[in-house]
Parts: structure tokens; C-alpha cells; sequence
């Protein structure tokens, strides 16, 4: 039986250094457009990477885009999940042409929301005297979802951005949205995109051409939880906000 493991990649595979241990053996895997490195894996990393790479087909389902991913050196030969599930990439490197045109009609029916999005948070951030701006992401000439982060890396200066900005509107006018938020990162994302969706069609295109076969998911991050309850098993690396949420919590 053919086996897959459709994987996270930043803090689940490899670490910005701010987060590494000072003890780890580093090696860097993902770079910056300049060529310098940015997020790195440590030796159980390594011995994780390469002991799953052996026995089954890693699949990426990463916030990443297509430029970002194609800085990570590491093995990926079979489909790819980018943009949170916005973008499919078939083995060959180019978009699964369904996927692209099914996201296409959700992305132009949510671009309204967003930029709606993008305006209450930059009132507040005026108002408050805060240096942040909203940014819409877009791939592939789609939009997907808008995301803030603090410049200064300071995340709590995001507290009251998400509580007095953020969380009303959703409440409100923006019930077809969802927040996403893991520490400098607030991402506000259109409901249909997410990565569950883009795990649920590769798996029906892997049946498809495998008949039966077995899944793992893993992630760090709570948004992770349901694409990794699409797959038979999840795994969950110890010290992240998914863990957190469950298994270090009991």
C-alpha cells in the first residue's frame, strides 16, 4: 500500500533560528531571495525527514507560495499544497488546472471581504499610532488572504489589533471569514480556503491512481488540525501550538 505524508513545513520540519535550541546541530534548508538562510533543521529533524522520505511520498500543505517553497531544499516529487490549499501543484510542478479554476471562482467571490479586511485593520493601526499594515497575498494572480504582522517582530503588539479590530468584523460582516493566528502572523483567510479542501482532492487524484492507500498528517499549528484529521494518522511535534492545544494539555 502505497503511503503519504502530507506535511507542514515551517516549525514542523525545520525552525527560524530564533526558535532553535542553542545546543542543536543546525543545517540551514530554506533561504531567503538573496540566498541567505532563514529557517533550519536540527538533528531530529533530519533523522525524521530522512526516515519518512524513505518509506513514503512526502507532500508538502504549506502557507508558503510558489517562490517561497522553491527556496526549501528538500525532496518533494509528487503533488504540492501551497498558498494554505489555495494552489495545487501536480507532480510535474504546474497547477492542477481543476483546483486552479475552482479556487479562482471562491478567491473572486471573497476579494471584496478582503479588502475590507485590509481597511479596518489599517484604520485601527492609524488610530493606535501602530507602523503595521495589512498585505493581501496573492499567487498565481489569485487572492487569498490577508495578513498583518508586527515589524518589530513584537507580537503582542497584535493583542489588540485581533480583540478590537479584527475578532467585531469577523463577528459581524465577515462571518465568511476566519482568523488565523500564530504568534507575528495574523492572517485573515476566506472560509473555503483552507488546507483540508486541497488534502481532501489530492488524496481523491492519489486514490485514483493508486487505489487504497495510507495517510499521515502533520503539523504545528492549530490551523493544521483539520487537514491532519483528513489523514488515518496525525503527528504532532512536541513544543508548538498544536501540541499545546492537545496532547500537552492533558
Amino acid at each position: 500500500m502505497n503511503k503519504f505524508l502530507f506535511v507542514d513545513l515551517d516549525d514542523t520540519l525545520f525552525t527560524s533560528l530564533p526558535k532553535c535550541g542553542a545546543d542543536d546541530v543546525l543545517e540551514p534548508v530554506a533561504f531567503l531571495k538573496d540566498g541567505a538562510p532563514i529557517s533550519y533543521t536540527n538533528g531530529r529533524q533530519r533523522a525524521f525527514i530522512e526516515h519518512f522520505a524513505a518509506g513514503m511520498t512526502m507532500i508538502p500543505a504549506t502557507a508558503r507560495n510558489r517562490d517561497a517553497l522553491g527556496r526549501v531544499r528538500l525532496p518533494f516529487t509528487s503533488y504540492q499544497i501551497i498558498d494554505y490549499g489555495g494552489i495545487v501543484l501536480a507532480p510535474d510542478g504546474a497547477p492542477d488546472p481543476v483546483w486552479l479554476a475552482r479556487m479562482g471562482d471562491d478567491m473572486a467571490t471573497a476579494l471584496p471581504g478582503l479588502r475590507r479586511a485590509m481597511a479596518v485593520i489599517d484604520a485601527y493601526a492609524e488610530r493606535a499610532g501602530l507602523a503595521m499594515r495589512a498585505r493581501l497575498i496573492e499567487d498565481y494572480g489569485l487572492p487569498f488572504y490577508v495578513v498583518v504582522k508586527d515589524p518589530d517582530k513584537r507580537s503582542e503588539r497584535l493583542d489588540p489589533v485581533e480583540a478590537e479590530a479584527v475578532l467585531p468584523w469577523l463577528a459581524d460582516e465577515g462571518q465568511d471569514f476566519c482568523l488565523h493566528r500564530n504568534g507575528n502572523n495574523l492572517a485573515i483567510m476566506p472560509q473555503r480556503l483552507n488546507k483540508v479542501r486541497a488534502v481532501e482532492y489530492v488524496q481523491a487524484r492519489l486514490r485514483e491512481q493508486h487505489g487504497a492507500i495510507m495517510t499521515f498528517g502533520m503539523g504545528d499549528s492549530r490551523s493544521d488540525a483539520r487537514f491532519m484529521a483528513a489523514c488515518d494518522y496525525a503527528i504532532i511535534p512536541r513544543g508548538t501550538q498544536l501540541a499545546a492545544l492537545t496532547v500537552e494539555a492533558l
